[in-house]
C-alpha cells in the first residue's frame, strides 16, 4: 500500500501569491479547526513573506500568530518556510539570531522547518540544518528549480549529492516560478529516489499551466507530499487544488491519500468568502501568464510586482519590466528567483526600465549580490557589470557570507536593555529594525514609553545590528 501526503499552503503561500499576502490571523481563525480535521500531513501557515506583512501591513504580531494558529490546530503538523541565513529578512544575519529564531520557532508552535537559499548554495543552509535539529524539528531542505544553461540535471543530481551530506529527513523540490514539466518532475523525482529512499515532497505554482501536469507526472515517479490550496485559493499564480488531486491520486491501486473529502465545500467556500474581502490585493490573473516562462518570476514576486507598479502609477510598463527581470538575471548569473534574489533581480530591473538607462543606478543590495555577500551564484556575472561594482577584487567574498557577521544579539541585549523582555521580541527587532521597533512600542509598549534616544539610534542605525 502506498502512502501520499498533502500539505496544505492555503494560510501561507497561497495568499502570498494570490492576494500580497495580506490574510489576516482573525480571517484564518474561524475556519481552523474544520482544517485540522481534514487529515493534512501539515499545514504551511508561517515564515516566507508572512513575518514581514504581519508587522508591515496587518498590525501584528507574527509570533503571537504562530501561538494562535498552534492552539486552535490540535492534530496537523505545522510547518514554516525558511529563507536559511536569510531568517524571514532579505540579508544574511548572523548564527546566533539564526539559531534563536529557531529555537524560538520550535517552542512557539512548529513541527516542520523547510529551509532554503535563493542560489542553492548549501553553505547558507548548514546552521539552518544544524539548529533544527538541534531543538527537534523535522528538516526539510529545498532544492530551489529554475532553468537555465546552467541548471542541467546533472547539476541538480550533484546538488542532491550534496544535500544528502546533511541528512535532512525530506527534500522538497521548489518550483517557486511554476517552470516545472512533466519529463522534468519525472526525472527529478526518480533522480532523488535512486539516491535514497527518502521523502520527496513536490512544491510549484500554477502561474504557466504546467503545475498539475508536473504533479500527476511526480506522483507517478514515487513522490510522496504535494504541497496544494484550497480550491478558492488556488491556480493561476497560486499551487494547484487539493480537490483535484485527491480524487485523482485515490483512483490508483494500492494508493491511500489520507484526507477528508467532506470538509472540502467548507473550506473553500470559506476562503473565498476571504478572497472578496481582499479584491483590491488580487492580482487576479484569468489565464495563465506565458510571460513566466521567460521572466521566471515566481507567484509571491508576482502579486506584490503587481501592487508595487500599481502604487507608482507604471503599470503601463509592466511588459518592460517583465522583459528586463530575464536580462538581469543573466547579468547576474542566472540566480533562481526567490526571497532574496527575486527582489534584488526585480529591483533592479524596475530602475533599468524606469530611468530609461540600465544600470545608470545599482542598487546597494546588487552590489552587494555582485561581490559575494548573499552566496556563489550558479554561473559567472557578467564581466562589465562586474567590473562597474567591483573597484577593488578584494572587495569580493568567497567565504560563508555569515562568517563575516560578528554575533548581533549581546550587543543589542545591552543597547535595548529592560525594553525587550521577550527573546521573540528581541528576534523581531533584530530583523526588521525600526519597523519592528515601532511596531512593539505601539502596540504592546506605549503605555510604559520608550527612551526616545533608543528609538533614536535603531532608527538612525547606530545599532550596527538592525
Amino acid at each position: 500500500m502506498r502512502d501520499v501526503f498533502f500539505v496544505d499552503t492555503t494560510l501561507r503561500d497561497a495568499h502570498q501569491s494570490l492576494l500580497a499576502t495580506r490574510m489576516s490571523t482573525e480571517e484564518m481563525l474561524p475556519i481552523l479547526k474544520t482544517i485540522d480535521k481534514t487529515g493534512y500531513q501539515s499545514l504551511e501557515v508561517w515564515g516566507g513573506a508572512t513575518f514581514d506583512s504581519c508587522i508591515r501591513f496587518l498590525d501584528e504580531d507574527p509570533w503571537e500568530r504562530l501561538r494562535t494558529i498552534r492552539k486552535n490546530i490540535k492534530h496537523t503538523e505545522l510547518q514554516m518556510l525558511l529563507r536559511g541565513q536569510n531568517v524571514v529578512g532579505y540579508k544574511n544575519y548572523a548564527d546566533d539570531v539564526l539559531e534563536l529564531f529557531v529555537k524560538k520557532a520550535i517552542k512557539n508552535g512548529l513541527d516542520r522547518i523547510r529551509t532554503f537559499d535563493a542560489l542553492n548554495d548549501l553553505r547558507n543552509l548548514e546552521k539552518s540544518i544544524e539548529y533544527t535539529k538541534k531543538y527537534k524539528g523535522h528538516i526539510q531542505v529545498a532544492i530551489c528549480f529554475t532553468t537555465s544553461p546552467f541548471h542541467t540535471l546533472e547539476y541538480y543530481s550533484s546538488l542532491v549529492d550534496s544535500i544528502l551530506n546533511y541528512e535532512p529527513d525530506s527534500i522538497c523540490i521548489k518550483d517557486m516560478a511554476g517552470l516545472l514539466t512533466p519529463k522534468i518532475s519525472y526525472d527529478l523525482v526518480k533522480m532523488i529516489k535512486t539516491k535514497k529512499e527518502i521523502p520527496v515532497e513536490m512544491h510549484t505554482h500554477c502561474t504557466v499551466g504546467t503545475g498539475e501536469l508536473s504533479y500527476l507526472s511526480a506522483f507517478e515517479a514515487g513522490a510522496d507530499l504535494f504541497d496544494t490550496a484550497c480550491s478558492s485559493l488556488s491556480g493561476a499564480s497560486s499551487q494547484p487544488a487539493v480537490e483535484s488531486f485527491y480524487y485523482s491520486f485515490k483512483e490508483y491501486p494500492e494508493t491511500r491519500c489520507h484526507l477528508n473529502a467532506e470538509n472540502f465545500l467548507e473550506i473553500s467556500d470559506y476562503f473565498e468568502g476571504v478572497r472578496q474581502k481582499h479584491a483590491h490585493d488580487d492580482v487576479n490573473i484569468k489565464h495563465m501568464d506565458l510571460r513566466v516562462l521567460s521572466s521566471q518570476v515566481p507567484g509571491g514576486m508576482l502579486s506584490n510586482l503587481y501592487s508595487q507598479l500599481k502604487k507608482q502609477n507604471a503599470m503601463h510598463r509592466l511588459n518592460d519590466v517583465m522583459a528586463e527581470i530575464p536580462s538581469v538575471r543573466k547579468d547576474l548569473g542566472y540566480p533562481p528567483l526567490v526571497t532574496p534574489t527575486s527582489q534584488i533581480v526585480g529591483v533592479q530591473a524596475v530602475l533599468n526600465v524606469l530611468t530609461g538607462k540600465r544600470y545608470s543606478r545599482i542598487t546597494k543590495e546588487t552590489e552587494q549580490y555582485v561581490k559575494g555577500h548573499y552566496g556563489k551564484p550558479p554561473a559567472d556575472i557578467d564581466p562589465d557589470l562586474k567590473s562597474a561594482i567591483v573597484k577593488n577584487p578584494s572587495d569580493v567574498i568567497d567565504c560563508r557570507p555569515a562568517d563575516l557577521i560578528p554575533p548581533q544579539l549581546p550587543e543589542m541585549r545591552k543597547l535595548l536593555g529592560s525594553f525587550v523582555e521577550k527573546d521573540e521580541d528581541l528576534l523581531s527587532i533584530a530583523l526588521f529594525g525600526d519597523l519592528a521597533l515601532n511596531f512593539l512600542k505601539e502596540k504592546y509598549y506605549g503605555r510604559i514609553g520608550i527612551d526616545e534616544s533608543l528609538a533614536d539610534m535603531v532608527e538612525n542605525g547606530v545599532y550596527p545590528a538592525v
